[in-house]
């Protein structure tokens, strides 16, 4: 199914019931006074957050969702009945804004996690309510008020703990595959990742993350150019990336540390904070260059990187050094859990601190 990560709806609460305007008409009491009921109130609308949805694909075919509304009262001092709430399934992670205004109406984060998107309507009085020893006989009575309508802007950031950053044809979606059940598009030319694939890395028993890798990044990226761009707000959300570097790239007159700098420079024109996420630099296809070229070029981002900047070296091929930064994210993760903070930088035994 293609990936939609963008819809806009429409939501309509139910409207509530009107009062009913009623007397008492029995054999025998010529003076029954009034029984006119109340109304019902009407249905709200809510999103219930779904595990098993990973797309707002289905919205689509759907743009507009409407609650019951409420019943009229009726005579005899019966109440309407209330309206139906409407519940309206979207993925984990998705992001709701009125659509006019841009305000967030909420964030949808867990499965049965349920938001309020648009309120019933309350319920209008019968005439049995107006009586008093004053008014015996009240014709009046209460209509209920309008259910609430909008229009929602939702937006779907996948949830992950690790996000895959880099140029096309870096070996991410090979990395993923690598480590993961995740079944992503593969080929020898650029862009062969139209949208954001997420898997499930098991490291042992009772130890997994998710990662998530995204369409790769260009030059002129945070200008509109290429498509990764629109998806870097997917990474917004994850705790450590991964910047593959290709080592071994197609133009041999292309330098694989130019690739580090372009990426960061769309990162940091699309957003501070996406920047200043922990991001450890992967040296990927190494299996392509001889032990002495590999050699320089660890010593050539040792001098142009920052200091301190987690460093591996893998191939996502031939799973050359995959398990190794596996077990590392792995425990940043745990530790970062254990410290009870979302950034980190621990790299782990086998990070090499360039």
């Amino acid at each position: 199914m293609k990936f939609i990560d963008e819809a806009t709806i429409t939501v309509k609460a139910g409207d509530g019931g009107n009062g009913c305007v009623s007397f008492r008409r029995e054999k025998y009491i010529p003076f029954g006074g009034p029984d006119g009921g109340d109304g019902g109130d009407g249905g709200s609308v809510w999103l219930l957050g779904n595990d098993g949805l990973n797309t707002l694909a289905d919205f689509r075919f759907q743009r507009r969702f409407e609650a019951q509304r409420g019943e009229n009262g009726h005579g005899r001092n019966r109440t309407g009945r209330s309206g139906t709430d409407l519940e309206v399934p979207v993925p984990v992670g998705t992001q709701v804004f009125d659509a006019d205004t841009g305000e967030m109406i909420g964030d949808v984060t867990r499965a049965g996690q349920r938001l309020l998107v648009a309120q019933g309507g309350f319920h209008g009085l019968g005439n049995a309510r107006y009586k008093s020893s004053t008014n015996r006989a009240p014709r009046q009575s209460k209509p209920g008020t309008p259910g609430d309508q909008r229009a929602l802007k939702l937006e779907l950031k996948v949830l992950a703990d690790v996000g895959l950053l880099g140029l096309p044809n870096a070996g991410k979606s090979t990395l993923l595959k690598q480590v993961s059940a995740a079944e992503p598009k593969i080929a020898d030319y650029p862009f062969t990742t139209l949208h954001p694939q997420l898997g499930v890395v098991r490291v042992g028993q009772n130890q997994s993350f998710v990662m998530a890798d995204i369409p790769g990044l260009i030059e002129g990226a945070a200008e509109g150019a290429g498509l990764g761009i629109r998806f870097l707000k997917h990474l917004a959300r994850t705790r450590l990336l991964l910047h593959l570097i290709d080592v071994a790239p197609p133009d041999p007159d292309v330098d694989p540390l130019d690739a580090v700098e372009t990426v960061v420079a769309e990162l940091e024109s699309y957003s501070t904070e996406l920047a200043q996420l922990p991001r450890w630099l992967v040296l990927n296809k190494t299996d392509l260059l001889d032990e002495e070229s590999l050699a320089a070029l660890h010593e050539r981002v040792a001098t142009r990187i920052v200091p301190g900047q987690p460093v591996f070296a893998i191939s996502a091929v031939t799973g050359a050094g995959v398990a190794a930064l596996m077990q590392s994210v792995m425990r940043d993760i745990e530790q970062r859990d254990a410290a009870g903070t979302d950034g980190g930088d621990v790299a782990g035994d086998h990070a090499e601190d360039a």
